[in-house]
């Protein structure tokens, strides 16, 4: 990763003076090690009239899987692989943020005691990222950087230059000017928007965040017109630190613009719009059910498998409904089965209810006759479970041997983690789960086992669809085949 800060300057007040502002001399080539890699920073020109300060972030992709302990995104070996094979060393992300804010730690709190007019004072500036992900293209990189009093210079990176048809990366090259600016906000500019662009960090985003956040975007993020934008991303999506930051940016904007009475700031509530509900959407495992229950009803089963049920949450679900006339709950753990029942209130239930649960200890990686006959299965957040050569297993004994008309399957989208809510950059959802699977992974494997076992498949998203990394539960939806339609096909 590299950047580079340029002025320029004159005998009077000569272009070296960055030196004294970065807290680096012009003269020597220092390095500092991070906890990623190593960031050097030295000077390419440097004189009275120019003076372009160079930093250059060499990261330790390894260092990086072992800070997330270990854990990949995927037990497929292409998901392994991809944690250490990435744009990490190229492309200006959250490392270079965290390395800007580490070797300049002083100058981008604008302390020089040697130079503190010159720190005060407006240069004239010029920061080049050769490599930077922009989520949003051009026009976002533009909108983000103009209203702080840039002018801005965002050209697509191609994707090869030797294949111009294939088109753009989602890279951009960036230059920025400017000669109304310290070099304090521009470098907080920057520490704040190059991870906003690439949408992504990499270490686990907590509630110091806001702090941060707000120190970095003093004085200009409460009135910029994208701030929202910028919360969100900076913060990873977390729904409950955007809206804490946004409340305190909402304070600071009302005490800069309004003559508002301090004390009046303090007691300020924000304005209740009417649509908390609306705002804080219901739990995905909420979601996950719903959409699983919508999906049962369309296809119009009445005798319903709920293979790894758990501790019952489905089955309590699926027994509100009285189109669902038995439900039979399977689980490999009798201490789930056992926290099932009690949910259920088994042992306190009416006959004509009870009559229409059962619970059933089992392994779904063995064929159980028990199984068989039933118009629906579903297999809730389970195969990430299961180590990937006990797979076929289970499918043989559902799809092969069970044979339900319809099956629903949800399995979590490992490219929907990089905005998952306090999930530690690398990290899979859950200690047990073996992998996790991206939208290609699971199609692929879904199509194999439906063309194999004779049914059709369609997937659906459960939770937000991101336009970028999906939802974050996918769910497949078989259905069995007729003889008529098998011939046919």
């Amino acid at each position: 990763m590299f950047l580079t800060i340029s002025t320029s300057g004159d005998a009077a007040r000569p272009a070296t003076d960055l030196g004294y502002l970065l807290h680096k001399h012009p003269a020597k080539a220092q390095r500092f090690s991070t906890s990623y890699g190593t960031a050097h920073v030295f000077y390419p020109e440097a004189d009275d009239r120019r003076c372009t300060a160079a930093l250059l972030l060499e990261t330790d992709t390894a260092a990086l899987v072992r800070r997330a302990k270990g854990k990949g995104r995927g037990g497929a070996p292409d998901a392994a692989l991809a944690q250490y094979v990435n744009d990490r060393p190229y492309a200006a992300s959250s490392l270079l943020a965290v390395a800007l804010s580490n070797v300049f730690s002083s100058a981008l709190r604008g302390v020089c005691t040697a130079r503190p007019e010159r720190a005060a004072a407006p240069l004239p500036l010029r920061v080049e990222v050769p490599a930077l992900p922009a989520r949003g293209g051009p026009d976002l990189v533009r909108r983000l950087f103009a209203p702080l009093g840039w002018t801005v210079t965002a050209e697509p990176v191609p994707l090869d230059t030797e294949f111009p048809e294939w088109g753009d990366s989602r890279y951009v090259r960036l230059v920025l000017e400017a000669g109304t600016l310290t070099l304090a906000e521009a470098l907080r500019h920057l520490y704040v928007l190059l991870p906003v662009l690439d949408d992504a960090k990499h270490y686990w985003v907590s509630a110091d965040e806001v702090d941060k956040l707000l120190r970095a975007g003093e004085g200009w993020l409460p009135g910029h017109p994208e701030q929202k934008l910028i919360t969100s991303r900076y913060l990873s999506r977390r729904w409950s630190l955007t809206r804490q930051a946004m409340e305190r940016l909402e304070l600071v904007r009302l005490a800069e613009t309004d003559d508002t009475e301090v004390g009046e700031i303090d007691n300020a509530v924000p304005e209740d719009t009417g649509n908390e509900a609306e705002e804080k959407p219901a739990p995905l495992a909420v979601q996950r059910r719903e959409a699983i229950l919508s999906a049962l009803r369309e296809s119009g089963a009445a005798r319903v498998l709920d293979l790894g049920c758990g501790q019952g949450q489905l089955v309590q679900e699926l027994l509100r409904d009285a189109r669902f006339t038995e439900i039979t709950g399977v689980d490999v753990s009798v201490r789930a089965l056992t926290i099932a029942a009690r949910r259920l209130k088994l042992d306190r239930m009416g006959e004509r209810q009870a009559s229409r649960v059962t619970l059933v200890q089992g392994s779904l990686a063995y064929t159980d006759k028990r199984l068989k006959g039933y118009d629906a299965a579903v297999l809730s957040e389970v195969i990430e479970h299961l180590d990937l050569p006990r797979l076929p297993a289970l499918e043989y004994a559902v799809f092969g041997h069970a044979r339900p008309r319809t099956v629903l399957v949800t399995t979590p989208n490992v490219e929907y983690n990089v905005r998952w809510e306090t999930l530690p950059a690398g990290h899979v959802r859950h200690g047990d789960h073996r992998f996790e699977w991206t939208r290609a992974q699971f199609q692929t494997w879904a199509r194999t086992v439906a063309e194999r076992h004779g049914y059709d498949v369609e997937f659906t998203a459960v939770g937000p669809d991101d336009t970028e990394v999906g939802p974050p539960t996918q769910m497949a939806v078989f259905v069995i085949r007729t003889e008529k339609e098998a011939k046919a096909a």
